[in-house]
């Protein structure tokens, strides 16, 4: 028997429905695997709502699980039956008690990491990994600064960057967020209601950023920009306040020859050597202990509605898992 949340048509969380679906059966190159754990993204509200669209309907959501290699398909020498194994890279589907993936989509676990972590941090935990590593490498004595910092990929992000010997700002929503982030390598903790490239220039002394990593969009991008040094990189890397409508160009000659880019995931782990060198870096710094990673909420799969509606009202701090 196998259960699914599935989407008939996007909307709200209410059209997220538990049913019982098919178990499949791995065909050449793929893996069935059986969930311990799932882990909830704001990508799964971009899937839900239909700002991205899924391949067919009805859709089963989700981008991130964790689990043991039940069966695998003809030709899979990357993972064998009884592996304990977790994967953030798509295609969707992770919103199910058993699914099968491509096998070099999936990355062996260490014994060191928990269902509960992996399921946790693959896709935060490596979204955090290529943004610091390959997208921007942050160094000692930098100063970075870090939208939604109380986030899933944000506390990572935030612990990795001190780790590296950077100072992070770290913006959030609410000064119980602040003290928060403060915990885990935020040095300056700034509230969405502050003035922040004003207090940008102040904590730098008018030096400015040499990037910003922002995942909320539309209500951050100008306020972004403002923070940067001449040169600087504004990484745009999700929406969770809405898409960002392309400013005029000029805009960044005006503010300073900027740059802007908006990478994934996706691209910068389309190649397994790259997957596996991201996860590589992920179990690492976990192992080490200079990232710990926050599981906050868990709610079982069949309540994802529940896990849905805390997300988008800014409810979860760290990582939110359901539980098959």
């Amino acid at each position: 028997m196998n259960h699914a949340i599935r989407i008939h048509e996007t909307g709200g969380p209410e059209k997220m429905v538990w049913e019982e679906v098919p178990l499949p059966s791995p065909k050449p190159g793929e893996a069935l695997v059986r969930h311990k754990a799932v882990g909830l993204n704001y990508i799964d509200v971009y899937f839900r709502t239909g700002l991205y669209k899924a391949p067919s309907m009805p859709a089963i959501i989700g981008m991130e699980a964790s689990g043991i290699v039940e069966a695998i398909g003809e030709g899979v020498t990357e993972v064998k039956i009884g592996d304990r194994v977790a994967y953030a890279t798509g295609p969707i589907g992770a919103y199910a008690e058993a699914r099968t993936i491509k096998a070099d989509r999936l990355v062996k676990m260490p014994d060191a990491i928990s269902f509960e972590q992996g399921a946790a941090m693959m896709l935060q935990g490596m979204t955090a990994a290529f943004l610091i590593k390959k997208c921007y490498a942050a160094k000692a004595g930098q100063t970075v600064l870090i939208h939604a910092a109380a986030g899933g990929v944000g506390l990572i992000l935030s612990q990795w960057a001190k780790h590296l010997g950077c100072t992070v700002i770290g913006v959030v929503s609410t000064p119980e967020k602040a003290a928060l982030v403060q915990q885990h390598g935020v040095d300056h903790a700034l509230l969405t209601t502050d003035d922040i490239p004003a207090r940008v220039k102040d904590i730098t002394k008018g030096a400015m950023l040499p990037v910003v990593y922002d995942s909320v969009g539309k209500d951050s991008f100008l306020t972004s920009l403002d923070c940067l040094a001449p040169y600087g990189l504004m990484i745009s890397y999700g929406n969770a306040s809405g898409p960002v409508a392309i400013p005029d160009l000029g805009i960044l000659a005006a503010k300073g020859s900027l740059y802007v880019t908006r990478p994934t995931l996706a691209t910068y782990t389309a190649q397994r050597d790259d997957l596996v060198a991201r996860a590589n870096d992920l179990f690492e710094v976990v192992a080490s202990g200079a990232v710990k990673i926050r599981v906050n909420q868990s709610y079982a799969l069949k309540d994802a509605a529940s896990a849905h509606i805390a997300l988008e009202a800014r409810k979860t701090t760290g990582s939110t898992i359901l539980i098959p």
